[in-house]
């Protein structure tokens, strides 16, 4: 029988927080982590939240992730500036960065922080929400200049990540929070069916040859297999073209990258937030945004069991009945962490009562 255990998401930001602690994390540094994680599993994005802490405790012990310090400035203009991270945890970089755009947006009406040589970043959707209860609109792109997963449209050799891309939007409801890759699906959850002898549910991979399959093991074959572009094998110049954007807004911009041939795991960052009100006005902008919402939530769907539903809708109530009722943790990220919590003296989070 599977017993799907609860956890307070209090308890659980605690547990991550003393894991890292642990690792000689500086307190604030390790706070911002572990919310930003628990967010992401709060949001549904499983794969890259409390998933990621496993990994981010071996890079501490590898010293491939700095537990202390702070970046460094590359450069700094009126409403843009760019950051060499050092290497310190992504999480904690990309929610300064937010902050500082922000606070560039209320002054110049667009504020832009570009990161080189972060660490992992976790889930993008996780910092959206904080900027668009403001009413501003916040971007956010990243990629991994050390990781090659996803191959050219046309071509059989991966080259670039999946880059992914997440937007906040502000209406006079809840927000729409996007947090898309350009391939069908991410690196970590093809490792998640590896690591549970699973199969994709449909062709969202591609083997050594450049053939569609449904074997998420292809990543590890020789000639190296890849995940498929947004847009499949037809459409997949689609995904591609956009994965080429978000290379140039991160590494290029950043001005590091895949030709420095970097072996760090890690992220370039792009954080982009604008204001409303220094363009068409807050109040025109939210009437816009609730119109479009209105719209399409408003016609026939397909299936009336399936209604239309906006990006980020369904994270949204699965958060609110997480934080009532208790948040359940997918399938071997406990695994993954008590070891740590037993060789780090760090208590395993109590489970919730059924």
């Amino acid at each position: 029988m599977n017993i799907k255990h609860r956890y307070d998401p209090a308890a659980l930001r605690t547990f991550a927080k003393g894991l890292l602690a642990a690792k000689a994390v500086d307190a604030v540094i390790a706070e911002t982590v572990a919310d930003v994680l628990v967010e992401g599993d709060l949001l549904g994005h499983s794969t890259h939240g409390l998933a990621q802490l496993s990994s981010y405790l071996g890079s501490l012990e590898k010293g491939t992730m700095r537990a202390s310090g702070t970046y460094d400035v590359v450069s700094d203009f009126p409403a843009a500036t760019t950051w060499d991270g050092l290497w310190l945890p992504g999480p904690w970089l990309t929610k300064l960065a937010c902050d500082e755009a922000s606070r560039r947006a209320r002054t110049f009406g667009t504020g832009t922080v570009v990161i080189r040589r972060a660490h992992h970043i976790a889930c993008l959707a996780a910092y959206l929400e904080p900027i668009t209860s403001a009413g501003m609109v916040c971007i956010i792109q990243s990629s991994d200049p050390a990781v090659r997963a996803v191959a050219p449209h046309g071509g059989s050799r991966p080259v670039l990540t999946p880059n992914p891309i997440a937007v906040g939007i502000p209406t006079d409801g809840d927000p729409i929070l996007i947090d898309v890759s350009m391939s069908i699906a991410t690196v970590g959850m093809a490792r998640r069916l590896i690591a549970s002898g699973e199969k994709a549910p449909f062709p969202w991979l591609v083997d050594g040859k450049g053939e569609a399959t449904d074997d998420p093991n292809v990543l590890d074959d020789d000639p190296q297999g890849s995940l498929m572009l947004l847009g499949g094998l037809e459409s997949g110049h689609k995904g591609f073209a956009l994965a080429l954007m978000v290379e140039a807004l991160t590494s290029g911009l950043g001005g590091h990258g895949r030709a420095d041939r970097p072996e760090n795991w890690g992220a370039s960052v792009f954080v982009q937030v604008l204001d409303p009100d220094a363009f068409g006005g807050r109040e025109a902008f939210i009437r816009e945004t609730s119109f479009t919402v209105g719209e399409c939530v408003a016609g026939p769907s397909r299936q009336d069991a399936n209604p239309v539903r906006m990006p980020g809708s369904a994270g949204l109530r699965r958060k609110r009945t997480a934080i009532a009722n208790g948040l359940v943790l997918a399938s071997g990220i406990v695994d993954a962490l008590t070891p740590w919590a037993d060789r780090l003296g760090v208590p395993m989070p109590a489970t919730l009562s059924t």
